[in-house]
């Protein structure tokens, strides 16, 4: 069998180390990269553009000199053409976002709004039925505000904010008070409604559409580049190494 790790008294060998990865829980996120790698095998850079990336990267780990560089790759165990891959990796995986993503990137905002658009709302939780009727109908008429019964009745930690929640995206709150929120009006006060083991009395104050901004945009394009991953690394699970490498890990 070859060695092919020292570590400290221990000598692994290549038939010991899939099952090693294995053992200490390193296999997924090695798939992962496998699978990043063959995604990205195909994405190329500008020379401009990969300078820049290697020296962003250099910058990053404060290994622009060729000593401190040399020293991080012998503590990396990597050799200069794999620093040089790994410096404009991340840019090679945002093209593959853009590629892939890019231009589906508005439809899917659009499936995905209703639940990205966020809302402030007042809100009062309480147990008790004859308590949640009688502060409904105290708000309804003006006998007292939202925020002063809040702060005395609700049962949550919102009674710390005068019972004002948010902003906060509809993907958030229970999918029974979502559902509220979304079809009410700004003001409007609705009447005690089961959510879970409490009666809630909520009001929404405001309504804040989700907008597709560089920001969002960015969001997405990483939400559809993890679910990729996920699915691509799903079909190898559940992972089992074959006889050849198998082995107990300690």
């Amino acid at each position: 069998m070859t060695v092919v790790l020292q570590i400290g008294d221990r000598a692994i060998t290549a038939e010991e180390l899939l099952p090693l990865m294995a053992g200490y829980q390193m296999m997924p996120r090695f798939i992962q990269e496998i699978l990043i790698d063959q995604a990205i095998a195909s994405i190329e850079c500008t020379p401009d553009e990969a300078a820049e990336s290697t020296q962003q990267f250099y910058a990053q780990n404060q290994i622009a000199e060729a000593g401190a560089r040399q020293a991080w790759l012998e503590r990396h165990g990597m050799t200069e053409a794999q620093l040089q891959s790994l410096a404009t990796r991340e840019l090679r995986i945002e093209k593959f976002k853009q590629e892939t993503w890019g231009p589906k990137l508005e439809s899917y905002f659009l499936s995905r709004k209703d639940q990205l658009d966020k809302v402030i709302y007042s809100l009062i939780r309480t147990r008790d039925v004859g308590i949640a009727q009688e502060l409904y109908f105290r708000i309804l008429e003006g006998e007292q505000s939202f925020a002063e019964l809040a702060r005395s009745y609700s049962q949550g930690p919102e009674a710390q904010t005068d019972g004002l929640i948010g902003p906060v995206e509809l993907s958030v709150p229970h999918p029974t008070l979502a559902q509220l929120l979304s079809l009410s009006q700004p003001g409007q006060l609705c009447p005690p409604t089961r959510v879970g083991e409490w009666l809630v009395l909520v009001r929404l104050e405001k309504f804040i559409p989700a907008q597709l901004d560089e920001s969002m945009r960015r969001r997405l394009l990483d939400e559809c580049f993890n679910n990729w991953l996920k699915d691509q690394f799903d079909k190898f699970a559940p992972f089992k190494l074959t006889e050849s490498t198998a082995a107990t890990a300690p």
